[in-house]
């Protein structure tokens, strides 16, 4: 019997526990034995590896995060702690590897597979939805959700007290999170990585706000690295009282929405299949609305840009 292999590595997202569910489920349905592996890359270096069952799993559907950890690992650089991964592999008869994760996953796994010829199917899982080849990553729904509950709240107490509110967003490099929640959450300002923004156009296009009593929201990207020089142009050259909100790693937890829940099984049980079709080292993709994969090449070291709508749409809160 074929065994396989799922596991979590870099930053958590949701999604991630419900596609373990998905691979094991459509695994053992294929006559597969499916695996888990705790602790990611170092649990695989350490052979923390557990065979799936449905008790096991039974329970990930609605938990956020990763139930099976995750971490980034130094050692797998190294040929020999690759070797003692393998070997945990092979005596357990494993042969195909499921990862979810981002380009530092891939590229890991990539190396494993030119040491050992294990082949693997990747799940792109990542809030900060900058992976290229695909439009959407596991986690970023439920990370917009949370965000926008937030904002939603902020807005309460800054139309109590006719304040500014500037709400920094994760995303690395990429705005796309920032992006995407200030359009939706009807945010005055936006700034983010991909669009030079013009305060002074935007003092201009806000001044008749700040007269009338209103508040005012901006959301902006962590890569921009201007969420306290924004707070303080706003106290000073609005003359707003004026709020920074970080809010950091609450936006890598909660439930995942029905849209990842959906996601991660369409993503993970076409890993599975991939995998069974002898399709090696292929990455799962979603783009212009329907489900593939494509080679590790389209996507690692590629870089992802975004949509031209959201850019145009998000330019207009940027000036």
């Amino acid at each position: 019997m074929s065994g396989i292999a799922i596991m979590t590595s870099g930053g958590d997202a949701a999604g991630m526990n419900p596609a373990v569910r998905a691979a094991v489920e459509h695994a053992s349905n294929l006559g597969m034995k499916p695996y888990v592996v705790y602790d990611g890359l170092e649990g695989l270096i350490d052979g923390k590896i557990q065979e799936a069952t449905r008790e096991l799993t039974q329970d990930m559907m609605f938990r956020g995060g990763t139930l099976l950890r995750s971490s980034r690992s130094k050692r797998f650089f190294d040929h020999a702690f690759r070797k003692q991964a393998y070997d945990h592999l092979k005596a357990k008869g494993i042969n195909k590897l499921i990862i979810m994760g981002g380009d530092g996953s891939f590229r890991a796994l990539n190396d494993f597979f030119n040491d050992f010829q294990v082949p693997f199917a990747g799940i792109p899982a990542t809030i900060d939805n900058d992976i290229a080849g695909t439009d959407y990553c596991l986690g970023v729904d439920t990370a917009q959700n949370m965000i926008l509950n937030c904002i939603d709240s902020i807005r309460d107490t800054a139309q109590s007290h006719q304040r500014a509110f500037v709400v920094e967003t994760m995303g690395r490099d990429c705005g796309y999170l920032a992006m995407t929640t200030a359009i939706c959450s009807g945010a005055d300002i936006c700034i983010v990585p991909e669009i030079p923004y013009d305060l002074e156009s935007v003092s201009k296009r806000l001044s008749a706000r700040k007269q009338q009593g209103g508040c005012v929201i901006a959301v902006v990207a962590e890569g921009t690295k201007v969420a306290q020089y924004l707070t303080r142009w706003l106290e000073e050259r609005m003359g707003m009282d004026t709020r920074l909100t970080v809010l950091g790693h609450l936006q890598r937890g909660g439930s995942p929405t029905a849209r990842d829940r959906m996601m991660a099984t369409r993503f993970a049980t076409r890993a599975v299949d991939a995998l069974c079709e002898g399709r090696n080292n292929q990455i799962m993709v979603y783009r212009d609305g329907s489900h593939g994969h494509t080679s590790l090449d389209a996507v690692v070291g590629q870089k992802y840009s975004v949509n031209q709508d959201i850019l145009a749409l998000s330019r207009e809160l940027s000036c």
